[in-house]
């Protein structure tokens, strides 16, 4: 059978900040304060993350302001429900991630469609979907369907690509896709993150990945996906293996404020 993900995974670039990224996570789990706090931290962490996939469509709220929940903007409420919706979601992510894609944009695209609209794929017109990142039109309802049905695939195959890989393919595909029309962006943010939690990177959802991608040039990298050519996909994994990186450094930041007290 074969393996596109290990394919993509040996691509010039990809295995060094692969590694790199994986190190930084191992790093991490050594840290003191997570043999008591680890929930707290995670918590934090997954607030930090939200504000930062609200940030990438637009709508930068500060930290104080969410604590305080006095944040009323549609996009930010729902990406911080994606956020929190993702510790139940876990367990059917491998078993049926069509129904933890729907359930995702069920959470994060309430008040921004519809709600009939909810959690169902998209099948009006393309001019209807947003494009904050400008990744150009997004393709038709039927191209999707069949990409879609390609990344549910791909999901359910074995692989020996690491789930940095896989998760960066999965966030990339929503990304572009866009396959709701809305709240897309949340719904594939969150997704990688589901990703790395559950193939085994970042099991107790530690990692900041999202604040990562809002310090990187997120849609210049999404861009370069979209290109399709080889260089164009290692230069997006990269990136995502950055995020990563990067999102330790902010985890690594809450772990030392915790010690601190």
């Amino acid at each position: 059978m074969s393996d596109p993900l290990a394919v993509i995974a040996q691509l010039p670039g990809v295995p060094e900040a692969v590694d790199e990224a994986r190190q930084a996570v191992d790093r991490l789990y050594r840290h003191r304060v997570l043999r008591r706090a680890s929930p707290a931290v995670s918590t934090e962490s997954s607030l930090r993350g939200a504000r930062a996939s609200a940030a990438i469509e637009g709508v930068d709220v500060p930290l104080d302001v969410l604590r305080r929940d006095e944040a009323h903007d549609p996009l930010v409420q729902g990406a911080l429900r994606a956020s929190a919706e993702m510790g139940r979601l876990g367990a059917t992510w491998r078993k049926a991630p069509r129904q933890v894609l729907a359930r995702l944009h069920v959470v994060a695209a309430a008040g921004l469609t519809p709600q009939e609209e909810l959690g169902r794929p998209r099948s009006g017109d393309v001019d209807d979907v947003p494009d904050p990142l400008s990744l150009g039109p997004a393709p038709s309802a039927a191209d999707t369907a069949t990409r879609m049905d390609g990344l549910f695939d791909l999901l359910e195959r074995p692989t020996k690509a690491p789930a940095i890989v896989l998760a960066a393919v999965v966030h990339a595909e929503l990304a572009v896709l866009r396959p709701f029309g809305a709240a897309d962006g949340v719904v594939a943010r969150s997704a990688e993150r589901l990703t790395l939690v559950e193939y085994g990177l970042d099991p107790k959802s530690l990692v900041a990945v999202e604040v990562g991608h809002l310090e990187l040039p997120y849609g210049e990298a999404l861009r370069a996906y979209l290109g399709g050519t080889p260089e164009g996909v290692a230069t997006w994994v990269q990136h995502c293996a950055s995020a990563v990186t990067l999102g330790v450094r902010e985890t690594t930041a809450i772990c030392e404020a915790m010690q601190r007290g």
